[in-house]
């Protein structure tokens, strides 16, 4: 701890690391997820109407195993390959063994874990507080892309995190029990009450129920006092990234559009600075 209050850059280079490291396996995890998930639901559904699965697709490989593997010629990614955005530009985005581009979304995502486990740092410190916040920062980083390329929010992930907030809270990391029961269950119903009103009015569905349980996993983090910031902030960037979508790249209207990176947006800045953002607010009203 001492080494660390002496040379705090000795600890953020060290975070950084972590997160490009965590990065490159949350990578995996974006990938494999939804294409494990989607093969369970096919088994179900072929078992539940009796169809032969005999020849039934060959089943995605696991989070951890097998190793990861181009997916053009699948040629086996080697340790040195696979250092986080260095390998990358080594190999000037593409297959050692093909010459296949890897996306520029590999780096960008190890990147941007490294940079938002810095962030967490910084505000939180050496300190148990600063580990659970990492954690929820990545779950939210892996949620949104999930759901930006498949439109879901895997309960695999969502529900796990509401309850370790729920059990986080009896330490207070963020908020109390009380306050962390009230936002996980104010959560949910607030978003559900919405998408009902919406179908009644529309006969359409607004939002997944993917939505719901991932404010309610926040608000059993942040306590239900963070969830008016986070419902405003996560509407306010939606509908400017949706305007823009529809008007700057001429996205169809009908085409529904993720809430999940919206939300876990705003969740991650109640996070981090909503108590303070919370305090400003009120100093505002009183003022007015």
């Amino acid at each position: 701890m001492e080494l660390f209050d002496q040379n705090p850059y000795l600890l953020y280079g060290l975070t950084l690391v972590l997160g490009l490291l965590v990065g490159s396996f949350l990578n995996v995890v974006i990938y494999r997820l939804p294409k494990i998930l989607e093969h369970h639901w096919h088994s179900e559904c072929a078992e539940y109407l009796n169809v032969d699965q005999t020849a039934e697709r060959e089943p995605p490989p696991g989070i951890v195993t097998p190793g990861s593997r181009c997916r053009q010629c699948g040629h086996p990614i080697r340790p040195w390959e696979n250092i986080p955005i260095i390998s990358w530009l080594f190999l000037r985005g593409r297959c050692s063994h093909c010459g296949t581009p890897i996306g520029l979304r590999y780096p960008l995502v190890e990147l941007s874990s490294g940079l938002l486990a810095v962030a967490v740092v910084w505000q939180f410190g050496l300190t148990p507080q600063a580990g659970a916040a990492l954690l929820l920062t990545w779950a939210l980083l892996t949620l949104s892309l999930i759901d930006y390329d498949t439109q879901l929010l895997p309960d695999a992930i969502t529900l796990p995190l509401l309850w370790l907030g729920l059990l986080l809270s009896v330490y207070a990391p963020f908020t109390d029990p009380t306050s962390a029961i009230v936002g996980a269950a104010a959560g949910y119903l607030s978003l559900w009450s919405v998408y009902q009103l919406f179908k009644l009015l529309t006969g359409k569905e607004g939002m997944g129920y993917g939505d719901f349980k991932l404010l309610a996993m926040l608000g059993a983090w942040l306590g239900w006092q963070h969830l008016p910031q986070i419902i405003i902030l996560s509407a306010l960037v939606g509908a400017i990234v949706g305007i823009a979508l529809i008007l700057t790249a001429g996205r169809d209207r009908n085409v529904p559009i993720p809430f999940g990176p919206y939300l876990a947006a705003a969740g991650w800045i109640s996070l981090m600075w909503g108590d303070t953002i919370n305090r400003a607010y009120l100093l505002w009203v009183a003022m007015h």
